[in-house]
């Protein structure tokens, strides 16, 4: 059977009227681009923000009318209030992203804008029933070593004690199925709810898992946000200590979603030594301040290299330059992760050294972050972290 393509999709979603019931939805200019991959529909429609709770039923209808398409296997389909680029003319709402929620008690969320809210305007971050604490790992900048870091991060907080899920924020460079070995689709309950990945005892949720290793993701910031939102409340992660979210590289509309309408516990910067990454480390700093985000510390990541032959160490990117950001800023210092053949080895197998050499020396430093983060969560939130004692 041939692939289903984009304008089939439009075709049949021009059966399903728009609010006023004067036309549908895609000639009324409310149906986003529509992404396929794997025989999947993914687009959102744009409603007002006002009106999200009630147009949940038209949600529905446009999911099932795409799932009646021979050859689709499935839809996944977002409530978005964000105007749409070229949109002029049309009655849109002041940007603010209002994702659905398949009937799992979140239906009608509406989240804060992408852009930040005036003063005074802050908007209410629903919290994600059972998840105790959410803690963001970010970078200014990509090659730093930031989802290494955060794949190690979470399965430290586990070898400490905790339960812990984790969530790859990069839609259009998702990880964390070649970091944690994972391949396959994930399951669904009763064809809404998803079901996380899972290895090594670390619940995992990725686009990496939905579609094929290489697919070009060319989504728009509405269909990124909205994706995001739902790998985050309509996955049924269960009951979490932490949650570990592996932020993309950079300062842009996907951090900020993620920062304004998510609520983080804090955040852990992950940088290198050298001047240029800890320039970009500041500008990832500074937006997490202005959406009120508390920083929970600098990693210095590729702090120096010890020569396998000889146990000599180098300081190839320099030394010491994020804890002296870190003291500058007045936010904690970390710890400092080495640069390791086996790191990267065990990284790119998907065995992360914390779980492949869990009585290394590598892993005694994530551990020693993992709690150094954890107690620092507990300061933020007002209340004392649990002891982690170890063996």
């Amino acid at each position: 059977m041939a692939e289903v393509t984009r304008q089939q999709v439009l075709e049949a979603l021009k059966s399903v009227r728009s609010p006023d019931l004067n036309g549908n939805i895609v000639d009324s200019g409310m149906v986003s681009d529509v992404f396929i991959s794997d025989g999947k529909a993914y687009f959102a429609i744009t409603v007002p923000a006002e009106r999200a709770r009630e147009l949940e039923p038209l949600r529905q209808a446009a999911e099932r009318t795409v799932k009646a398409i021979p050859g689709i296997k499935g839809a996944l389909v977002s409530l978005t209030a964000e105007k749409k680029a070229g949109a002029a003319g049309q009655s849109a709402p002041p940007p603010a992203a209002a994702p659905h929620s398949h009937g799992h008690g979140h239906a009608g969320h509406s989240h804060a804008p992408a852009a930040p809210a005036p003063s005074g305007q802050r908007a209410a971050k629903a919290d994600i029933p059972g998840i105790g604490a959410i803690v963001a790992v970010a970078s200014g900048k990509g090659g730093v070593g930031k989802s290494t870091t955060a794949v190690n991060l979470a399965l430290a907080m586990m070898a400490n004690g905790l339960k812990v899920g984790i969530l790859d924020a990069d839609v259009y460079g998702p990880s964390m199925p070649r970091l944690l070995g994972i391949s396959g689709r994930p399951q669904q309950i009763d064809g809404r709810i998803i079901v996380p990945m899972e290895n090594y005892g670390l619940k995992a949720m990725s686009m990496g898992f939905l579609v094929d290793e290489g697919t070009a993701m060319i989504w728009r910031g509405p269909m990124v946000q909205s994706a995001l939102m739902q790998m985050l409340r309509e996955v049924a992660w269960g009951n979490l200590d932490v949650l570990i979210v592996d932020m993309p590289p950079g300062t842009g509309d996907a951090q900020l979603t993620m920062a304004q309408q998510v609520p983080l516990s804090g955040a852990v910067i992950v940088s290198t030594p050298q001047d240029l990454a800890l320039i970009d480390a500041r500008k990832g700093i500074n937006m997490f301040k202005k959406v009120e985000v508390p920083v929970l510390g600098i990693v210095e990541n590729m702090s120096y290299f010890i020569a396998p032959d000889t146990g000599n160490r180098y300081d190839i990117f320099g030394h010491g330059g994020a804890r002296a950001e870190a003291d500058a800023i007045g936010v904690p210092f970390l710890g400092e992760v080495p640069l390791t053949i086996s790191i990267r080895e065990t990284s790119d197998a998907g065995t992360p050294v914390v779980v492949s050499d869990p009585d290394g020396p590598q892993a005694k430093v994530y551990r020693e972050i993992a709690e150094k983060v954890w107690q620092q969560v507990g300061l933020r939130s007002g209340r004392a972290a649990p002891s982690i004692v170890f063996e």
